[in-house]
């Protein structure tokens, strides 16, 4: 939104009151909750967060040094929206939508100045409109009406916007429009452009929110082999400084089968963000062979940024994903990290002298986050098309204490838990997902989806992997007591069937050129050929064989390297093989 576009009335301005920190009083304006406002000589951009008599609370998105009581307030009137329209993947945002790219050119500089704005796309870029309706149509609410190249991934689906009544169209163009051009006209008067404008906070309108029942690939053995996630379902990934949650998400975003991603950086280190704004145009979309940027959208919100712009930027992003949605697209939202968010949360309450809760936060903390991750889901549209928004929100609990309030909160919300382990991480065990911790309840409802698409025992061969490393995590208490030799020989062999069920299938190398990505099919493969392994070697051991020898077959090390295996279906079938006859030539 630029301010050129607000209706000014001198009559809703105010002053200045008092400044702390972020948050700013004013006295003698006229505003509603959540108005956008414009504050102090600079014109720093804030929304309006409490209203109490004459007084007026403000958190202001930029850094408020200098800022002192006298000074103007200016309102605008209308609530914190994005801008919505071609132009916004292959984008990178601050955590109010503005452009950073555009942001430096203007400035020159790669350090923002304060009080600057852009709009969140470009007004003045021609965009090719190719009708999808014709003259006399019926449209209403939702219905697409047009379609727009945005980039080589993706056509950009113009909408008739939630909040039009909609009626018959008496007028649609072909050719090249500004975003902000008519393209459509109808007979209740109203007019279509191929740009929108949307209130972060109000969730966009859906008909029915549906139960989701495909898994959102992700092409990592442990998510999709033990803890997999629906499209349109919501995970948590807490774990300690260092233990991976951020190379995790970043799988997540470059393989994760989603239309769009939309990866909101909030609060993080500058340089993580520099790693993702680096990699992403570089990387190609397995999907599609072009660039992975052309179907993301960045927002960097990072650490030394304005705190109170971290609590706007992952409204910003959800709000983004939802109007993809909207196109019937499957969206994928990373935010990284909602720890930072609840942060933000924390300083602006403290600032208003609200009672605190629990070490420090808001009360409304399980409000906010759970107000935030019910706005994923698989969505049955306003226009009779279905599309999804999968969130997965990393958590960084300070020493890696679960036991925090914005883990245990985020916990009774989400339905997938991938909790990071420091001690896997130290042992250069990656992804270092704890399986002991971790779960999934969106198992049973995908299970179906497996068996069709993958194999029909997909259940119970997973099931087989958590049992035995349920029997290790049991047996590793006594290990430590009395050593490995003091067990009976079949817990040994149990031991050495879950060594590989470790090394060779939950480990990945997100560094390979072939390991960093696996398919459900070479996911069940690899399972099942550890699978032959522990068969082969019970049937051996009940033979009399000594579990010593069984280990030392040449064939079974062989499995640590099936993940790097470019042709894995010849390596698999070679391996399953060789230990069958290399096992049975041992009784």
């Amino acid at each position: 939104m630029s301010q050129a576009e607000e209706t000014e009335t001198v009559d809703r301005d105010g002053v200045i009151q008092s400044v702390s920190g972020p948050v700013v009083t004013a006295a003698d304006l006229d505003a509603r909750m959540n108005d956008v406002v414009y504050v102090g000589d600079e014109g720093l951009m804030g929304e309006v967060i409490e209203i109490e008599g004459n007084l007026t609370t403000i958190q202001v998105y930029e850094e408020t040094s200098g800022v002192g009581p006298g000074e103007p307030v200016e309102n605008t009137g209308e609530p914190l929206s994005v801008d919505l329209g071609p132009g916004m993947l292959n984008s990178i945002y601050d955590g109010v939508q503005r452009p950073l790219d555009e942001l430096e050119e203007k400035m020159g500089s790669a350090f923002l100045d304060r009080g600057v704005d852009a709009p969140g796309i470009d007004l003045e870029k021609e965009w090719e409109f190719t009708p999808t309706a014709s003259e006399g149509d019926a449209v209403e609410p939702g219905d697409v009406i047009g379609e727009v190249p945005e980039t080589e991934s993706i056509t950009h689906k113009v909408m008739v916007p939630p909040d039009y009544e909609g009626g018959e169209i008496t007028s649609i163009e072909e050719g090249e429009f500004t975003v902000e051009e008519v393209v459509t006209e109808l007979d209740s008067g109203e007019e279509i452009t191929m740009y929108q404008e949307w209130p972060v906070r109000q969730a966009r309108p859906a008909a029915e929110k549906e139960t989701p029942t495909i898994p959102l690939v992700s092409g990592q053995r442990i998510l999709d082999g033990l803890f997999p996630i629906a499209k349109g379902g919501t995970a948590a990934i807490p774990g300690p400084f260092g233990s991976g949650k951020t190379v995790t998400q970043h799988q997540l975003a470059k393989w994760a089968d989603a239309d769009i991603v939309v990866y909101v950086g909030c609060g993080e280190r500058g340089n993580e963000m520099t790693e993702v704004i680096e990699d992403f145009p570089e990387l190609e979309d397995p999907k599609t062979g072009k660039p992975l940027m052309s179907r993301t959208c960045l927002i960097a919100n990072t650490s030394n940024m304005p705190v109170a712009a971290r609590e706007s930027c992952i409204y910003t992003g959800i709000t983004i994903a939802e109007y993809y949605r909207d196109m019937g697209y499957d969206v994928a939202l990373m935010a990284d990290s909602t720890s930072r968010w609840a942060e933000a949360m924390r300083e602006i309450s403290s600032r208003l002298e609200e009672m605190p809760g629990e070490e420090g936060y808001p009360a409304y903390l399980a409000a906010a986050l759970s107000e935030f991750y019910e706005r994923a889901g698989l969505f049955q549209l306003i226009n009779g098309d279905q599309g999804s928004i999968s969130v997965i929100g990393a958590v960084s609990p300070p020493g890696g204490d679960f036991s925090e309030p914005v883990t245990q909160n985020t916990l009774r919300i989400v339905k997938t838990f991938w909790a990071l382990d420091a001690d896997l991480a130290e042992r250069r065990h990656f992804p270092s997902i704890n399986w002991n911790e971790s779960y999934s309840l969106y198992r049973q409802q995908l299970d179906p989806w497996f068996r069709e698409n993958v194999a029909e025992d997909w259940p119970e061969v997973r099931q087989w992997a958590v049992d035995v490393l349920d029997e290790e995590d049991e047996l590793q208490e006594i290990v430590q007591l009395v050593g490995k030799d003091a067990l009976p020989e079949d817990q040994q062999l149990t031991l050495e069937v879950a060594r590989y069920l470790r090394e060779a299938w939950l480990q990945q190398n997100a560094f390979h050129d072939v390991d960093t990505y696996c398919e459900p099919e070479k996911t069940y493969r690899m399972l099942g050929a550890i699978r032959t392994f522990n068969d082969e070697a019970f049937e051996a051991l009940e033979a009399g064989v000594p579990v010593e020898e069984i280990a030392d077959v040449d064939a079974a090390p062989r499995l640590n390297r099936m993940g790097t295996a470019e042709d894995y279906h010849e390596f698999i079938d070679e391996l399953e093989s060789d230990l069958k006859d290399q096992i049975r030539a041992l009784y």
